[in-house]
C-alpha cells in the first residue's frame, strides 16, 4: 500500500483517538517512512530536517502573537468585547434564552467573520486575534447558547476562503507567488489568466458550506457550562476602561505600517516586528513592558507554532518517500482518458496530502510539478488546471488536525475545556468545507 496513504491514515486515526497532534504527526511519519523502506534512522533524520525547515514558521507565529498582544495592549480588541458584553447585559439576556434570532447573535457572527477575513489582509495577524477576542466572549456565547462548532466554522471560512480567492495579503502569497509561480515553473502558460476568476467557483463551494453550517447543521442552541474561566474573562473585559484616542490612533498606525511592510517585503515576520516597534516607539508599549508583552504573545502562539514545526517534519518525510507522484500516476491511469474521473482523483490526492501536511501553502509546491503535466496530457485548459491545482492545495486545510485554520479556532474556544479540537473543530470544518469544495472544484475543472 502507498506509504503516503499509510502515513496520513495513521496520523488521522490517532488524532481521532485523542492522541496529541504532535505525537500523531511523529508516529504517522514513522509509519510512512518505514512502509516506504526509508528505515527508522533515515526517517528520523528526514523528520528532523523538516523540523529545521519549520523554524521560520514558528518564529513568524511567535512574532505575530507578540504583535497581536501589543494590539490588545492598546485596548482595541477589548473595545469590541466590551461593546457586546454591555449591550447583552443591558438587554438582560437570561441563561435560558437561546436567542436564535437575536440581533446580537447575528452581529457577533458577522463581526467574527469580518475579523477572520481581515486577519488575512488588512490586519495581517492571521489566527493570533482568536485567543484575544474569543475568551472574553465565551460567557456571552454560553448565555445565547451558540454552538461553538458554528463559531469554528465561521472563523475557518474567513481564514481559508479569503486567501484562496482574494489576492491580497496572505492571498497574494498563496495565489500569485505560490500557485501561479509553481504552475509557471512546471511549464504551464498562465499569461492573461485571472486568478480570482479561476478560483471563484471553488470559493462558492466554501460559501455553500458556511450557509449549511449556519442555517442547517448548527442553528439549534447548545448548552455550555459557565466555568470560572469564562466568568473571569468576561468580568475582566467588562471592567476595562475605554481606550484613549491616542492609543487607538497608534494601534491603527501600527496595523497600517505592518500591512505595508508585509506586502513590500513579502515577510510576515518583518511586518509584525515593525508593527510591534511602532507600539514601542509611540509609548503604547513602554520599554519596561515590552518583555512581558512579547513573552505573552510567544506563549499564546507557542503550541500552534510547535505543531506547525512537527507538520513540516511530517511533510518532509512524505516527500522523501517518493510515493506522492506514483500515487497520482497510478490513480490517473485507472481512468485514462476520462477527464472527470482524473479531476476527481487529483482533488482527492490533494485532500489527502494537505490533511497530512496541514498547510495548503506547503502542499502546492509538492503537487504542482506533478499535476501540470498530467492536466496538459488530459487536455485541461490552463484556467481549469489552475483551478484544479489551487483547489487541490486548499482542500484539507479546513479539517486537518495540524492546520492553523482549525488550531486557531480551538485555541480560543477551548480555554475552558468545553471544545474538543478534533470533534468540534476538525470534523465540522472537514464536513462543511472539504465536501462542497471537492464538488465545486470538480465543476470548475469541467467548465473552465
Amino acid at each position: 500500500m502507498n506509504a503516503v496513504v499509510i502515513a496520513v491514515s495513521v496520523m488521522l486515526v490517532l488524532s481521532l483517538a485523542r492522541v496529541h497532534v504532535v505525537l500523531s504527526l511523529l508516529l504517522g511519519a514513522l509509519a510512512g517512512g518505514l512502509m516506504s523502506g526509508l528505515g527508522l534512522a533515515k526517517t528520523m533524520e528526514v523528520f528532523q530536517t523538516g523540523l529545521a525547515n519549520g523554524a521560520q514558521i514558528a518564529l513568524s507565529y511567535a512574532m505575530l502573537g507578540a504583535f497581536a498582544v501589543a494590539i490588545a495592549h492598546s485596548g482595541l480588541p477589548q473595545t469590541l468585547a466590551n461593546a457586546v458584553i454591555r449591550r447583552l447585559d443591558s438587554k438582560q439576556v437570561r441563561d435560558n434564552v437561546p436567542g436564535r434570532f437575536n440581533g446580537v447573535k447575528w452581529g457577533l457572527l458577522l463581526g467574527l467573520l469580518a475579523m477572520s477575513v481581515m486577519s488575512q489582509n488588512l490586519i495581517p495577524i492571521h489566527i493570533a486575534f482568536i485567543p484575544l477576542i474569543i475568551p472574553p466572549l465565551l460567557l456571552v456565547f454560553n448565555r445565547m447558547q451558540i454552538d461553538r462548532r458554528l463559531l469554528a466554522c465561521v472563523m475557518t471560512f474567513g481564514l481559508v476562503t479569503t486567501y484562496m480567492w482574494l489576492p491580497v495579503g496572505f492571498g497574494e502569497i498563496f495565489l500569485k507567488q505560490i500557485l501561479v509561480g509553481n504552475l509557471t515553473k512546471a511549464g504551464l502558460n498562465v499569461d492573461g489568466i485571472n486568478v480570482m476568476q479561476a478560483m471563484t467557483i471553488p470559493a462558492l463551494g466554501m460559501v455553500v458550506g458556511l450557509l449549511i453550517a449556519v442555517f442547517v447543521s448548527y442553528r439549534r442552541p447548545r448548552a455550555y457550562q459557565h466555568t470560572a474561566v469564562d466568568v473571569n474573562a468576561h468580568q475582566q473585559a467588562a471592567a476595562m476602561p475605554k481606550i484613549s484616542t491616542y492609543r487607538s490612533a497608534v494601534a491603527l498606525l501600527a496595523i497600517v505600517v505592518s500591512f505595508v511592510v508585509q506586502l513590500w517585503a513579502d515577510s510576515l515576520l518583518l511586518g509584525a516586528m515593525v508593527g510591534f516597534a511602532v507600539f514601542m516607539a509611540a509609548g503604547v508599549v513602554r520599554w519596561g513592558e515590552a518583555d512581558t508583552v512579547f513573552n505573552n504573545g510567544v506563549k499564546m502562539m507557542a503550541m500552534i507554532g510547535f505543531i506547525m514545526i512537527a507538520a513540516q517534519g511530517f511533510a518532509e518525510v512524505m516527500k522523501a518517500t517518493g510515493q506522492i507522484e506514483p500515487l497520482v500516476q497510478a490513480s490517473a491511469e485507472m481512468f485514462a482518458g476520462n477527464k472527470g474521473m482524473a479531476a476527481l482523483i487529483m482533488l482527492l490526492v490533494g485532500l489527502l496530502v494537505t490533511m497530512g501536511i496541514g498547510s495548503s501553502f506547503s502542499t502546492l509546491p509538492i503537487i504542482a510539478t506533478i499535476y501540470v503535466p498530467l492536466c496538459i496530457s488530459m487536455g485541461f485548459s490552463p484556467m481549469a488546471t489552475l483551478a484544479i491545482v489551487g483547489t487541490a492545495g486548499a482542500l484539507g486545510d479546513a479539517g486537518s488536525p495540524a492546520s492553523d485554520s482549525t488550531l486557531g479556532p480551538t485555541s480560543g474556544l477551548n480555554v475552558d475545556g468545553q471544545h474538543d479540537h478534533v470533534r468540534d473543530s476538525v470534523i465540522p470544518t472537514f464536513l462543511h468545507y472539504n465536501l462542497p469544495l471537492m464538488v465545486s472544484g470538480w465543476i470548475a475543472a469541467m467548465v473552465l
